[in-house]
């Protein structure tokens, strides 16, 4: 395959294995003489694979047993509404912490179903820093603590689970699930959208406590009762086949890689080279607080942004894609999940000093 080095936000790169292996599978999944997008999702065949999956995360993360592990529709977009529905009863309320897009985004949909409290808030930084903990506004009787642990935006993320609650800790983990081990334990649920690290767009990953499913306001969708989808296997509807499929495909790579303790190390010096980098220079800048730096998303700037759409399009021609920043945050932007090889940062960072000495 001719593939460049893509730095996409998301949907992002998936693993060369798991796309040479779907290339492989796609007219005759296991012998079947069909796609796995033509296999009921009731047959053996696809159940045998949904419990594959289950089993893969289970080990990867480390997930107890008092914990339900749900394959949802809608995008982690939809939990915005979901975990309110599925948590707080009407008339409550529950801590926000936000620290990106994303944080902000939350609060504005979970502001439909119950009070909310922002218990802290960055903006004043820019989104640069986290506010610390210990300065949170959290309240006695909240349904959930929700946080944002890595900001795709502004390159913002937590190195450490807050402890400022006694509330369930719900956490967005759409830009940092498998990038390295989590304690499950310390959450109430963990949602995450596939398309950064765990496969193709169109499959929330939901992991949540025993305790906290069968909660659901009477008025919540079935698609997104975590009860109703816990004891439907996640089969309640029809769910995206093809894209829990290559979920399963994507955790079997990373078990062949090792698992995500290697990843932990891999993504921690990959961030690592792309920074030193970046802090080296007078003619690049990144900047968030460095002791909230994201492993996954490293934005920087130049010195001068006239240069900015010449410094993409010789990108685009070194076959470095993707690198323009959020329209929000502007600038470049090189998100480096667990797909990117450290060849492709060490391409970047050569094409950066290239374009330096030509350019500053």
């Amino acid at each position: 395959m001719n593939r460049v080095h893509n730095f996409s936000a998301g949907p992002a790169a998936l693993p060369d294995a798991v796309l040479e292996r779907a290339r492989a599978d796609l007219p005759d999944w296991q012998g079947l003489g069909m796609s796995v997008m033509e296999v009921s999702h009731r047959g053996p065949d696809f159940m045998a694979l949904a419990e594959r999956t289950e089993a893969s995360l289970r080990e990867l993360l480390d997930v107890p047993e008092n914990y339900r592990i749900l394959f949802l529709a809608g995008g982690a977009t939809l939990q915005f509404a979901s975990v309110p529905l599925n948590l707080a009863p009407p008339g409550s309320g529950a801590d926000y912490v936000v620290t990106g897009n994303w944080g902000r985004k939350a609060v504005s949909e979970a502001s439909r179903y119950l009070n909310v409290n922002v218990a802290a808030d960055s903006e004043s930084t820019g989104y640069t820093t986290i506010p610390d903990p210990a300065t949170w506004s959290v309240r006695d009787d909240a349904a959930y603590l929700h946080y944002t642990p890595n900001e795709t935006v502004y390159g913002v993320e937590f190195h450490a689970i807050p402890d400022v609650s006694d509330a369930p800790l719900v956490a967005d983990m759409s830009s940092t699930v498998m990038s390295r081990p989590i304690d499950v334990s310390r959450y109430g649920v963990i949602y995450a959208g596939a398309q950064k690290n765990l496969g193709a767009a169109g499959i929330t990953l939901l992991v949540v406590r025993d305790d906290l499913t069968g909660r659901a306001r009477g008025d919540t969708p079935g698609v997104v009762d975590y009860r109703l989808m816990a004891e439907s296997g996640s089969m309640w509807n029809t769910p995206p086949t093809f894209c829990w499929y290559i979920m399963a495909l994507v955790l079997d790579w990373l078990r062949d890689e090792g698992g995500l303790a290697v990843m932990a190390e891999r993504n921690e010096r990959k961030a690592g080279k792309l920074y030193s980098a970046i802090d080296a220079s007078e003619f690049y800048d990144n900047p968030v607080d460095a002791a909230c730096r994201s492993w996954m998303n490293v934005p920087f700037r130049l010195a001068d942004p006239e240069l900015d759409d010449v410094f993409l399009a010789e990108a685009e021609a070194a076959r470095l894609t993707n690198l323009k920043g959020h329209r929000l945050a502007g600038g470049m932007r090189a998100s480096i999940y667990n797909a990117m090889p450290e060849s492709g940062i060490d391409a970047l960072i050569d094409f950066m000093a290239d374009f330096e000495d030509r350019r500053a």
